[in-house]
């Protein structure tokens, strides 16, 4: 099992930036696929981004990709999203997900097994 920790969150105005951090427990941490997903009132949860655990390729959604870069440090058990050129619509409480030696599913919350508490991201206009 794996425990996932988010912060970086608040308060931002349209056009500035955030960096999410998401610190994982446990000592495989380079053998799981690393998402992020975000969730705003009345919405779905939706996919933003992934680091894949065997090739290293990471996706993006359309609307972040440009402004979004995700990374991972399995030094340090981390992964991190930076967030760029933030827009209104960004508005969102952001989740760290895990999946163990698995690429399947990526872009859906089903291809992920653990998940962070989540860290609110608001964006003023």
């Amino acid at each position: 099992q794996v425990q996932l920790v988010e912060s970086g969150g608040g308060l931002v105005q349209a056009g500035g930036s955030l960096r999410l951090s998401c610190a994982a427990s446990g000592r495989t941490f380079s053998s799981y696929t690393m998402g992020w997903f975000r969730q705003a009132p009345g919405k779905e949860r939706e996919f933003v981004a992934t680091f894949l655990w065997s090739s290293g390729n990471t996706y993006y959604a359309d609307s972040v990709k440009g402004r979004f870069t995700i990374s991972r440090d399995n030094a340090k058990n981390t992964v991190y999203l930076q967030m760029t050129s933030l827009k209104p619509e960004d508005t969102a409480a952001y989740y760290c997900a895990a999946r163990y030696r698995s690429s399947s599913g990526y872009y859906t919350s089903r291809g992920y097994d653990y998940w962070g508490q989540g860290t609110q991201v608001t964006v003023s206009s």
